[in-house]
């Protein structure tokens, strides 16, 4: 059997940015015991099949893949696939806003979709969980040594680095300025040795010195466990960020809004936005969301 995919260049406006990412609008016909195995053929950070809702309210279903394993949930497959079938015409497009619920192994997740003349232009994802936090994380100096850097190079105090999770788990490490995040690199001993066995075995460090234009982060994520050693445009873990961000703010109400750039080490830049809405406090909800641009399609043995 043959089974059609789509690939998209998710999080960018531009072809070859961002994170790519496999579509599979109609997986039903697909084996099960095929699904890790293509997964792993594409060998991109992820890849997404896409089946009927099991409620009727709901839109779609999915399920995400990386090479190494299936995910409850991830940010840029939900915008991609969101983007993908909009643009095929599996999700029929009201206007200029779309509404539409994914479900996803986290739960359901809410999708919108702006559109111009028809055609998708920006997808925004809410996470489907309030934000956890995680215990003690390892220490500043272990760390530094995951990363290759220096102890002086983390932050400490109220920006500390924590783990955080809005579906998916990471470790959030701020560093002191763009350099330091250039520098880092995931030196794989001593993750093992420390943080594989931790709550949140991903990586997102971060500053605040962005060099794009209207950007506020600059932003790498690590993760080595799941066979993605750098990925370049992580929605799941900018979720985390926002969470992060958000509940070291003063402002006690109100919406709260980062651009965070990704991938430029790569040579894939992308871009996303998060917003974060707090009412007495608390973080009410967090989203993410981008722009996506198609770039293939093509049929793929499945193996049955």
């Amino acid at each position: 059997m043959r089974a059609r995919f789509y690939t998209c260049d998710v999080f960018t406006n531009q072809l070859f940015g961002g994170n790519p990412l496999a579509v599979f609008p109609d997986a039903s016909g697909i084996p099960e015991s095929a699904l890790q195995s293509i997964a792993r053929e594409f060998n991109l950070s992820e890849t997404v099949f896409v089946y009927p809702p099991q409620q009727h309210d709901h839109t779609k279903r999915l399920r995400i893949f990386t090479p190494a394993a299936e995910l409850p949930f991830a940010g840029h497959p939900t915008i991609g696939a969101a983007h993908a079938l909009a643009t095929l015409g599996r999700v029929p497009l009201r206007g200029a806003e779309t509404k539409i619920v994914f479900e996803e192994g986290v739960g359901p997740v809410p999708v919108l979709i702006r559109a111009i003349d028809g055609k998708p232009t920006f997808a925004q994802l809410t996470a489907a969980q309030a934000p956890e936090i995680g215990p003690p994380t390892p220490g500043r100096s272990a760390i530094a040594d995951v990363l290759g850097l220096e102890a002086a190079d983390i932050q400490g105090g109220m920006t500390a680095p924590q783990g955080v999770s809005c579906g998916l788990p990471f470790l959030i490490v701020p560093l002191k300025d763009r350099d330091a995040v250039r520098r880092a690199h995931v030196r794989m001993d001593h993750w093992e040795s420390s943080v594989k066995s931790y709550w949140a075995p991903q990586i997102l460090v971060f500053s605040r010195d962005a060099e794009r234009d209207g950007a506020d982060l600059h932003v790498r994520v690590f993760v080595p466990g799941l066979s993605v050693p750098e990925d370049p445009a992580t929605g799941s873990a900018a979720t985390a960020l926002g969470a992060y961000l958000a509940a070291r703010d003063t402002q006690a109400d109100g919406t709260l809004q980062w651009v965070a750039e990704q991938g430029v080490e790569m040579g894939r830049p992308s871009v996303l936005e998060i917003v974060v809405e707090k009412v007495g406090g608390e973080i009410r909800s967090v989203k993410v969301g981008g722009e996506t641009v198609m770039v293939s399609e093509g049929e793929i043995e499945t193996g049955s």
